[in-house]
């Protein structure tokens, strides 16, 4: 869905509800580390410190749900695990509810190693603007082909959302249709 549609907000809800429910034990949340300048080796600080700013739009939307005091809880206790997508591999997660948001900047092997980190009893969301690519062009398009592949597939949905969903500011959708 395009800017503002609720993509995050969507996804991170249904973790939370998930979580809360006990339906599962872990929320897993990513998102591609797409570099515009020097890249995270330059930025200061740990690797958590480095990883975060990429991560805060999702855990905005998690204090939504959660008190700040429990997601420091989940956060501590690895409940909830911010894993950068590019130290996945060789993951497993059962009874999960896995997050790759911003998955236009994300590859295709990207995308095919997060998916197939689900494991027993887990959920997984993947979401994205396929007009909101900051890869180079040659290296865009995992998310549209993965859209039109996987929708056929038994246990796989496909939501699309358009300019009539944007709920952050009525005039996003106005801007949106002007710029295309």
């Amino acid at each position: 869905g395009p800017a503002g549609s609720g993509k995050t907000t969507i996804c991170v809800g249904l973790a939370c509800e998930h979580l809360l429910a006990g339906k599962i034990e872990k929320i897993i949340i990513t998102r591609p580390v797409v570099e515009s300048g020097g890249g995270l080796g330059y930025l200061p600080g740990s690797f958590h410190d480095k990883i975060h700013p990429y991560l805060v739009p999702v855990m905005d939307e998690m204090s939504k749900y959660i008190s700040s005091s429990g997601i420091d809880y989940i956060k501590k206790n690895n409940i909830l695990e911010v894993c950068p997508l590019e130290y996945m591999r060789g993951r497993n997660f059962h009874q999960s509810f896995m997050i790759l948001d911003e998955a236009q900047n994300a590859t295709h092997e990207q995308m095919k190693m997060f998916a197939t980190r689900m494991g027993r009893q887990s959920k997984c969301v993947i979401n994205g603007d396929i007009e909101q690519s900051d890869l180079p062009h040659s290296m865009r398009g995992a998310l549209e082909k993965w859209l039109e592949t996987l929708s056929d597939i038994e246990g796989v949905s496909v939501v699309e959302l358009d300019f009539s969903d944007i709920i952050r500011n009525d005039i996003i959708a106005k801007i949106l249709s002007v710029l295309e």
